[in-house]
């Protein structure tokens, strides 16, 4: 039993109730009262002496939020005795006093799977053991079984004798790392201690257990310091550096108020407390997003399938494809990360290559590759209890992923993608598309000529790609029908369920859209929009895009305005949605009296500035705040990294590394292509100093010296840095075969 703080304040609630003389009942919801999750207050009225409380018949809406309440099974308050004084100095009225029952409820522990220690295949010892184990549950051979199901189920079970289990707790509830065994075996003698005492009190038995609770609190003070020391030891040699940004980001986790959000809102904007009405409401919403077509025209002419005899895998193709592969990434639901490919190393290739051949000449591949978990990742804006600001990123079968890298590899040798596409294609990256964007406003800047750039966006643009349309596309793009017939296999009775903070979802289907955190969708989603703005792009003037981002550019205002319109019009009649509240227009050199720019009777957004691709460009041609959100972005990274980069435990020299590859990466993104003023440049190389010497512990009044600042961190002027990144730019841009100022220009 436990009194919230908040109720010492009802007789003054009341107080103030009757002198306003306000009839009926007073009803206070969880959330005017600020009360924590676990309380809760139905409705207390105010009465006079010999009158009982009266509880009108009221709807749960009218009672604020206590429907959710009442549905996360959280037991109201129980009132236990209400009665009235005479107030002395106030005739002829009466202060209540209650007597208030409040039961906090706990919360539902939530079932977390127990998950194999892949991460332990890092140490050759445990990749030796494990490979031994797996030849001996093999019966001694060294060739895979053929067969997948046999082949996963064997891999599984010997990881898990050989590498261990997890627990199943959450990171957070404990910090064990430090744990020994000398720690073990006291805290498990003070735990018979305390039962000994338990039974019998004599102050023996209480003694004894007191002289092991402070004993176990030396040992776990000194366990806790070696184990520190020996992480600072670590972490300064070559070794050690992975660990390094683990520790960054488990500090930064750790100095966060909440880790997960566990309520969210329906979509009528209603608080759900309920886990149950929690999973169901990610479930309602992912399955409606992953289920849900845009209104398009059915295509009426067809497209010549390519009928072609299709190469075997070679070995060589699943040895790059492995290789290209990142370890230390979330396993899918089929529990075999890539590690354990890349541990068996010769065998594991030879049993692949067989096996995307089989799938290969089958056009089938294994039941289990089709299911998947999608994980909500919060975009960073917006309301954090609002499913729509929530990307869903899937995490799907490493061995599929696999066979995906194999499939794309061969259809980038077949496909040919225009050269105004620069998402997700070789050689070229956000970079390039930023500069052409920049040195075509420079160009017109100079000429005191108007530019009009219509920054366009889609919805939902990868969920919502309809699958008749990308079968079409490949076809169109000469992809074999046999590739084609393989990708349909892919998504093919594919199903997820969805893992948020109180669990997982119930399982349900995914019939529309392309998945999420696949190694093929990228490029798939390259042909489509390749096909798609085939017409429309070769009317455009200039026409730059990255995935689904689409900057149009042209000379006048009507220009682009009847550009936007066809390009609308070839997206949407295929099943693809332009933006109304995204898409935006912007005018570059603007004379007086330029206009606005609509599509369909709605004006487009007119902006001055706009961030694209993480850069921002102005309309006037200025870079001023370009800087300021580059200097933003580093303190950003800082703060991430705070946890190391102010710990005095840590040398100058990790400090400094850690700076370059994290803050500094962020502060120098996308000035290649900016010119930067002396001042502006300088605005930059303070705040960078301003965050070593944070680091380094020292403030100005120590009056140390800049240089020695950066010599301590081993950082050289950021200045230097960006006339380095921009000399770098431009040899790129020599070597390239088509110039970028030629496509700009």
């Amino acid at each position: 039993m436990s009194v919230h703080p908040f109720y010492s304040f009802f007789p003054l609630i009341f107080l103030i109730h009757q002198l306003l003389k306000v009839t009926g009942s007073l009803c206070l919801s969880q959330a005017s009262l600020g009360i924590k999750a676990g309380y809760t207050l139905d409705g207390v009225p105010t009465h006079r002496r010999g009158r009982k409380p009266d509880y009108p018949e009221e709807t749960p809406e009218a009672r604020g939020e206590h429907a959710n309440s009442v549905e996360a099974g959280i037991k109201p308050p129980t009132l236990e005795e209400v009665n009235t004084t005479p107030l002395g100095f106030l005739k002829n009225h009466f202060g209540p006093w209650m007597t208030l029952m409040v039961c906090k409820t706990k919360r539902s522990k939530i079932e977390i799977e127990k998950k194999t220690k892949w991460w332990k295949l890092k140490k050759e010892e445990c990749c030796e053991e494990f490979r031994q184990k797996l030849r001996q549950a093999l019966g001694g051979q060294v060739v895979l079984p053929d067969d997948w199901e046999t082949t996963a189920e064997v891999i599984r079970e010997t990881g898990r004798k050989v590498l261990g289990v997890s627990s199943g707790r959450r990171k957070e509830d404990k910090e064990t790392w430090w744990w020994n065994e000398e720690v073990q075996d006291s805290v498990q003698r003070k735990s018979l201690a305390k039962k000994k005492w338990d039974m019998d009190r004599t102050e023996e038995n209480r003694q004894e257990y007191k002289e092991l609770q402070r004993r176990v609190k030396r040992e776990v003070s000194k366990a806790k310091q070696k184990a520190y020391d020996e992480l600072y030891t670590r972490l300064d040699t070559r070794e050690g550096e992975k660990d390094l940004y683990r520790l960054a980001r488990q500090r930064d986790r750790d100095g966060k108020d909440v880790q997960q959000v566990r309520v969210i809102k329906d979509r009528d904007g209603r608080v759900l407390t309920s886990e149950e009405c929690v999973q169901r409401r990610w479930k309602e919403y992912f399955e409606e997003l992953m289920n849900e077509e845009n209104e398009r025209e059915k295509r009426v002419e067809g497209v010549n399938s390519v009928e072609q005899k299709v190469d075997k895998i070679r070995k060589d193709e699943v040895r790059k494809a492995l290789k290209r592969m990142k370890s230390g990434k979330a396993v899918g639901p089929d529990d075999i990360p890539v590690e354990v490919w890349k541990c068996l190393g010769k065998a594991a290739v030879e049993f692949l290559t067989s096996l995307f051949n089989r799938v290969l000449e089958s056009e089938r591949m294994p039941e289990e590759w089709r299911r998947s978990v999608l994980v909500p990742i919060f975009k960073n804006k917006g309301d954090v209890q609002s499913c729509s600001n929530y990307r869903g990123i899937k995490l799907m079968s490493h061995t599929m992923k696999l066979w995906e890298r194999v499939v794309e590899a061969r259809l980038r040798k077949v496909v040919e993608i225009c050269e105004q596409q620069y998402g997700f294609m070789p050689r070229k990256s956000t970079t390039d598309a930023i500069f052409a964007l920049r040195i075509l406003m420079e160009k017109y800047r100079d000429g005191q000529r108007e530019l009009h750039c219509m920054f366009v966006d889609l919805e939902e643009a990868c969920d919502r790609v309809p699958r008749e349309e990308l079968w079409y596309c490949m076809r169109k793009s000469g992809v074999a029908e046999k590739y084609v017939r393989v990708v349909q296999d892919m998504y093919e009775r594919s199903r997820t369920v969805v893992r948020c903070a109180v669990g997982q979802t119930e399982e349900f289907k995914v019939e529309v859209g392309l998945h999420q955190g696949s190694a093929l969708s990228p490029f798939l989603f390259a042909i489509v929009m390749d096909q798609l703005s085939e017409e429309v792009r070769q009317e455009s003037s200039w026409t730059m895009m990255f995935a689904d981002d689409i900057v149009i550019c042209s000379e006048s205002r009507e220009q682009v305005e009847e550009n936007l319109e066809r390009w609308r019009f070839a997206l949407e009649r295929r099943g693809m949605k332009v933006s109304r509240s995204k898409t935006e227009y912007m005018c570059v050199n603007e004379r007086e009296g330029s206009g606005t720019v609509s599509l369909q009777g709605e004006e487009v957004k007119k902006v001055q500035e706009f961030k694209y691709l993480g850069s921002t460009v102005q309309s006037n041609g200025e870079c001023g705040k370009e800087v300021k959100k580059r200097v933003q972005a580093g303190w950003n990274g800082w703060r991430k990294v705070s946890g190391v980069l102010c710990d005095q435990k840590i040398s100058a020299r990790i400090k400094g590394k850690v700076y370059r590859t994290v803050v500094r990466a962020a502060m120098l993104y996308g000035l290649e292509t900016v010119s930067l003023r002396k001042r502006q440049e300088s605005e930059l190389e303070v705040a960078e100093l301003k965050m070593l010497r944070f680091s380094l512990g020292v403030t100005r009044l120590d009056r140390i010296r800049n240089e020695y600042i950066r010599g301590t961190a081993h950082v050289g002027r950021l200045g230097d840095k960006v006339r380095e990144a921009r000399l770098r730019w431009f040899g790129h841009v020599q070597r390239r075969k088509t110039s970028l100022w030629s496509l700009a220009t």
